[in-house]
């Protein structure tokens, strides 16, 4: 187990700005009518590859130590950590190969092999990309780059709830998607550091919550039950 500090997000903010992009907070009125409430939307929807994972993955491969560099990167996803990794690594031109199912959506399979990476498919019902993934980097010498579960990952991630507030110094409640964790874990580092009696809330899909379920049971649980 580990804990990310918030001296880390703030080094991660500085570390990734040439790649990632700050993205804005937008008003939705519309979004306010239903709900009763100010609400704000980050749009990490404008962020390169279209989504939060550039943040992580940047923050991981800067992070990586320029002497092991040149032996690249390895990492299994079907697509927006895949192609974050690719941009990353290409940034910094170093090889990366990612892990991604036969059934990934074709355009996120060609906007990650846009960005000069290899790509190695798998069949998500008969193989294990865990496994392929650290057969490759058993043999390359490549560093596994993790979707969710490192500091280096989670402090990217979380240089999304501070942007949120600098935006809104005022913030009283965040709500963030569950997933596999790294998001929600640095936004609420950082939220809850910055900003001590603001409230953070994970949400995730009911017919997928097993988040949610593990902490009723008190132990760890996959989905479905």
């Amino acid at each position: 187990m580990f804990s990310v500090q918030a001296d880390e997000i703030r080094e991660a903010a500085l570390r990734i700005r040439e790649v990632a992009r700050r993205t804005p907070v937008l008003r939705s009125r519309t979004l306010n009518t239903l709900t009763g409430v100010e609400a704000h939307l980050k749009a990490e929807n404008f962020q390169r590859g279209g989504a939060f994972k550039i943040r992580g993955a940047t923050n991981f491969l800067y992070s990586i130590p320029e002497a092991e560099r040149g032996r690249g990167v390895v990492a299994y996803s079907s697509g927006n950590h895949a192609q974050a990794v690719a941009i990353a690594a290409r940034s910094l031109d170093m090889r990366a190969t990612l892990v991604m199912p036969t059934d990934a959506p074709r355009s996120k399979l060609e906007a990650t092999r846009a960005q000069g990476a290899t790509i190695v498919l798998y069949d998500r019902q008969r193989e294990s990309r865990e496994a392929i993934g650290a057969q490759i980097g058993a043999e390359s010498g490549a560093t596994l780059v993790p979707p969710f579960d490192h500091r280096w990952i989670i402090a990217g991630q979380g240089t999304c709830g501070l942007e949120i507030v600098e935006e809104l110094p005022d913030v009283d409640l965040v709500v963030s998607p569950v997933s596999g964790g790294g998001l929600l874990s640095g936004v609420a580092t950082a939220v809850k550091r910055l900003r001590p009696n603001a409230k953070v809330f994970g949400v995730e899909p009911e017919l997928a919550g097993d988040t949610a379920e593990s902490f009723r049971a008190g132990e760890i649980v996959t989905w479905p039950a």
